[in-house]
């Protein structure tokens, strides 16, 4: 970054300001979360590896949720943690920046990983008997490729608008890690094409997939609903009830931030929301997964069966 571009060499992340004892408070609290968080996903990933039933393409996209779940977590939630122990810390700008463009990956690769899930269940629910045929390895693969390089070629696009604008200070980001839309409004010159840009992102990959998994779920109910029996129509929901879970709190959280109308403090508000979705989404998931996915518990009763002493 050339001295032309910034005379910012470093911001500082206004984070939570809270009387130092509910920061303390904070800290131990958003650190259990954070450990639960890197258990839950780890545990989901130990599963999905070790246990040959789950060698399945559903269980394939759950693995890579998995991972940007724990990757979105560790790119934020550790300076929130250091920023409720010590506030005001500094932080680079080059790092700054870096964690804005990961977020961005890793939020938009989740976006794309949802979509393809849905339209995994679309495809087994609806069209049983070609599953193993549309859904094969070669096409698994290519669709989780295409959803990491679609979110990285996006998040791209918002970087090489920020990149060039000047950065003469303030230097406090008004959030607890460098959220775009906050680094913006620091910056030295009109960023108006920045925030439509940003804008015109969100909604192409949070309107446009979460279309895509509402039409698939119409078809998916339109499908269930066809079967005679109550116990075969509930098994078929059953497979599905996990992923809805997670695509609503995902979603709707998302949908809120970067889309939805504001009210009141929008800065503030989007502040909580975005606490809510990096640190709690993440932990929240894997538990999903497990306490309502029949196979995932049933692998992990047959890890811990085979790790008893005898």
């Amino acid at each position: 970054m050339g001295g032309n571009q910034t005379s910012v060499t470093e911001f500082l992340l206004v984070g939570i300001p809270l009387s130092p004892r509910i920061q303390v408070l904070l800290f131990g609290l958003f650190s259990v979360f954070y450990v639960f968080t890197l258990l839950g996903n780890g545990v989901i990933l130990g599963l999905i590896s070790l246990d040959s039933r789950l060698h399945t393409p559903m269980y394939f996209f759950l693995s890579h949720l998995a991972i940007v779940d724990i990757a979105y977590a560790c790119n934020t939630v550790p300076q929130m943690l250091v920023n409720l122990l010590s506030p005001a810390q500094p932080m680079s700008f080059a790092g700054c920046l870096t964690q804005t463009f990961l977020f961005l990956t890793f939020a938009r690769t989740e976006c794309f990983l949802l979509l393809v899930m849905s339209y995994d269940r679309y495809v087994a629910i609806c069209l049983p008997l070609r599953y193993s045929t549309i859904m094969s390895w070669r096409v698994c693969i290519t669709l989780v490729v295409t959803s990491w390089i679609s979110a990285v070629l996006t998040a791209l696009v918002d970087m090489v608008l920020l990149l060039p604008l000047p950065f003469c200070g303030p230097q406090k980001v008004n959030h607890f890690f460098c959220e775009i839309l906050a680094v913006l409004k620091l910056a030295c010159a009109d960023t108006h094409l920045n925030e439509v840009v940003v804008l015109a992102g969100s909604v192409s990959v949070l309107v446009g997939p979460l279309s895509a998994i509402v039409v698939s779920y119409g078809h998916i109910l339109h499908a269930i609903l066809k079967i005679q029996s109550a116990e075969g129509r509930w098994k078929a929901f059953s497979t599905c009830s996990s992923h809805l879970c997670v695509v609503g709190l995902f979603y709707g959280t998302a949908m809120i931030i970067y889309v939805g109308p504001q009210h009141g403090d929008p800065q503030k508000q989007n502040k909580y929301l975005l606490l809510f979705h990096s640190l709690f989404n993440p932990m929240l998931n894997p538990l999903i997964y497990s306490l309502r996915n029949r196979e995932v518990n049933a692998a992990l009763r047959r890890r811990l069966g085979k790790e008893r002493p005898l």
